[in-house]
């Protein structure tokens, strides 16, 4: 079959990698559905992938995308025709940026005809990650002190939320003061703006004595070190990304000197401190855990119906924008889900 996809081509980095054209899809297998999508969602790894930094990501020319919102259209020979026609937010192993997407049984909820495409899709990988990280993995306890970085982002602003939930007190970082507002209407106890200092040092001035329990960190490099030394005995640090890697020079040096700036910390240290460092990624959990994926994707649908989470949207394109769409996120400056939607 073929559909419209915008694909990522070769030797190219950025929004300028994508092309819109005609693409072929692999044939439906027996537990597989097709859905034809209205809407998809961008986040940090496909920045990552169109910059060549992202291991996961298929060989040149593929088409990225983790989610989407749409309708099943087929259905695999071990499924109910039933499906066919229910509306559906769905995670896909790559393939979101196209107009007809193939995703596996356990990789969708169905959701309501009226709901928002732009809320649901800030559910999807985003929110599963947030969930798996605040209620699965290891969830907040009433009180902690947690760290959130890239704090009005898809994942940090459902973290906020997740946190104050639970009754923690949350540290929101941010790269620009534009953004102060909106973290702390989503509950941000303190806020801590990198723009005008080292947040290490800024964090450090708040805490005092006490130490952080948590630190939610998608950033790595040299701020893994400033987090560990930040925790407490009983401290947890979260990595489920290494966005400092694409924010500069690309090339074997500057992997090189990111894995350098994290440095080498013995494992009898963490036992000797007491502290954590738990690495996330989803992709991982969809080829292991395939189950615990599929309930954190209904758990986060199901707190957003319930009133608890508030998914934000940062910007609503046409596929026609996509390059603004996609720049938007490249270059730091969206709050919340960046969304796509097809003609």
């Amino acid at each position: 079959m073929k559909s419209e996809a915008l694909v990522l081509q070769k030797n190219k980095k950025g929004a300028q990698a994508f092309l819109r054209q005609e693409w072929s899809l692999p044939e439906l297998q027996s537990t597989q559905v097709l859905i034809e999508s209205e809407a998809f969602g961008l986040n940090y790894a496909d920045v990552m992938a169109s910059n060549g930094l992202y291991r996961e990501a298929p060989p040149r020319p593929c088409v990225i995308g983790y989610e989407v919102v749409g309708k099943i259209v087929q259905v695999g020979s071990d499924l109910s025709e039933d499906l066919i026609g229910q509306r559906v937010l769905a995670f896909c192993r790559f393939g979101g940026y196209s107009k007809h997407v193939i995703t596996e049984e356990y990789a969708f909820t169905l959701i309501d005809e009226t709901a928002d495409a732009g809320f649901m899709l800030a559910l999807c990988t985003q929110g599963v990650t947030a969930y798996y990280m605040a209620h699965y993995l290891s969830p907040i306890r009433q009180g902690e002190r947690v760290l959130i970085h890239a704090a009005a982002g898809g994942v940090g602003s459902l973290l906020i939320q997740m946190a104050k939930n639970a009754g923690a007190i949350v540290y929101a970082k941010i790269g620009s003061s534009k953004k102060a507002d909106f973290v702390k209407k989503l509950g941000a106890d303190q806020v801590i703006d990198y723009s005008k200092g080292d947040y290490f040092q800024q964090v450090n001035q708040l805490l005092g004595k006490e130490r952080l329990d948590i630190s939610y960190n998608p950033v790595a490099g040299d701020s893994f070190k400033k987090d560990f030394q930040l925790l407490g005995s009983g401290g947890r640090l979260f990595l489920f990304g290494g966005s400092q890697l694409s924010s500069g020079k690309w090339g074997l040096l500057s992997a090189l000197n990111f894995l350098r700036k994290m440095g080498r910390p013995l494992p009898i240290g963490y036992m000797m401190r007491s502290k954590s460092v738990l690495g996330v990624n989803m992709l991982k959990i969809a080829d292991f855990k395939p189950n615990v994926l599929r309930s954190c994707l209904v758990n986060v649908v199901r707190l957003t119906e319930e009133g608890k989470l508030h998914p934000q949207v940062g910007g609503t394109f046409k596929v026609g924008e996509f390059t603004e769409a996609f720049n938007l996120l490249a270059d730091g400056k969206s709050t919340g889900k960046v969304v796509v939607k097809w003609d």
